[in-house]
């Protein structure tokens, strides 16, 4: 189906170059902001919010003699010392380092120019060995930013930034504060093929295999905006049918009828390169009836729902999605408010709003996903119940750590 109409009033799009007093009273279009679950976009509805951006330190300590990386006697007992002086090496810090500098300003040009979530990864069988990818960061706020240019520089969805940093208002951060960069993720289960789109979290998912090296797994994974609470953006598998550049858009009977009781805009077409239309320069025709993955004339809009059901990608994003993706490839809508993955042997679960309401018991959710992973071992129902409490979207370990004396007999 396709998206809502581009055509918003100016002083119903966020603010911009806004005294901050405007913007702490209100939006553009005159409705209150507020810091967390308050913040609205054009439509209506509600964005997200959650974050703890874990990093975990590691110390090697080596075999002098042979180069090899097994523990000495004498590494062991610094080991300990360290363990017990420090907490541990693998406890958890509350921010990790900050990512690259910030631009000097935000603009279309700077969006063009910046880095991609873009990993490798090693695969058996097709299928990722450790589940977790990226890492966290930390960004300080400078005077006029917004959570909508941090997140889209950060090629993060709005979703992602707010519920990665509860509390703190999205349209005037105070300046000085340290956020989170919630660019860790946990890959969804458990196709690891084409396209995939996870649903509560907003966000795709892009898998590649590198030409003869079976063992590696390209994956690529972007934020999107996709469809409002009574347009749903549908579950279930399709194959990319088609592609288009700077596509037509032709307006549904039902979204014209809207644009006419709204706007008076009788439109029953908009042609491609228009600045009104909604599909963006770049379009992948889905085998799903009326559903397609495109770009968009509102970047505002990733990482809320504010479609017609169709998922929208930044301008920047789709351009570098469209040459990947060659018609025939597989993917699938998914639905997974619970995401249960692993790294380095240790698990970790990542909770998102069940933004659809299709999710009755989060821990339910969460017990099926790790089951569903095999995973079912060691947790720390405490440090899980917490992530389902919170639903910040962010990976969080909760298997139990091992004590001091595993980890010596491990190294013996």
């Amino acid at each position: 189906m396709e998206p809502q109409s581009a055509r918003v009033p100016v002083e119903q799009r966020p603010c911009r170059n806004v005294s901050n007093e405007a913007l702490r009273q209100k939006s553009c279009s005159g409705e209150k902001i507020g810091t967390r679950r308050d913040s609205r976009d054009e439509r209506g509805n509600t964005p997200s919010t959650v974050g703890d951006a874990p990093q975990l330190c590691a110390k090697r300590l080596t075999n002098k003699k042979d180069g090899s990386q097994a523990l000495t006697p004498a590494a062991r007992l610094v080991a300990l010392g360290l363990l017990l002086a420090a907490a541990g090496c693998q406890a958890w810090r509350r921010f990790p380092l900050p990512h690259d500098h910030p631009p000097a300003a935000y603009d279309e040009a700077t969006f063009a120019r910046k880095s991609f979530a873009s990993f490798k990864i090693t695969a058996r069988n097709g299928t990722p060995v450790d589940t977790v990818i990226g890492k966290a960061g930390t960004y300080r706020v400078r005077e006029g930013d917004t959570f909508l240019d941090i997140a889209r520089y950060y090629d993060l969805g709005y979703n992602e930034i707010v519920d990665a940093n509860p509390g703190i208002d999205p349209w005037v951060p105070p300046v000085g504060t340290t956020i989170v960069l919630p660019t860790e993720w946990i890959l969804p289960c458990c196709s690891y093929e084409g396209l995939v789109v996870n649903i509560p979290e907003m966000r795709l998912y892009l898998y590649r295999r590198t030409p003869g090296d079976a063992r590696t797994l390209i994956v690529d994974t972007l934020p999107v905006g996709l469809g409002r609470d009574d347009r749903r953006t549908p579950r279930g598998r399709f194959t990319v049918r088609g592609k288009s550049v700077n596509p037509t858009w032709i307006i549904p009977p039902s979204i014209r009828a809207e644009h006419i009781e709204e706007t008076g805009d009788t439109r029953t077409k908009i042609p491609g390169g228009d600045p009104d239309n909604p599909l963006g320069k770049y379009r992948l025709e889905l085998t799903l009836p009326r559903y397609t993955i495109h770009g968009t004339n509102i970047p505002w809009g990733v990482g809320m729902q504010v479609s017609h059901g169709c998922a929208r990608l930044y301008p920047e994003d789709i351009e570098r999605l469209y040459p990947l993706v060659p018609v025939g490839t597989r993917g699938e809508f998914t639905y997974q408010a619970v995401k249960v993955g692993t790294r380095g042997g240790a698990t970790y679960a990542e909770v998102h709003r069940d933004i659809y309401r299709y999710v009755p018991q989060l821990r339910r959710a969460a017990q099926a996903a790790l089951k569903r992973r095999g995973l079912g071992g060691e947790i720390d129902e405490t440090a899980l119940a917490t992530a389902l409490q919170e639903e910040r979207g962010i990976p969080v370990r909760v298997s139990r750590r091992r004590g001091i004396a595993a980890m010596l007999r491990t190294a013996n």
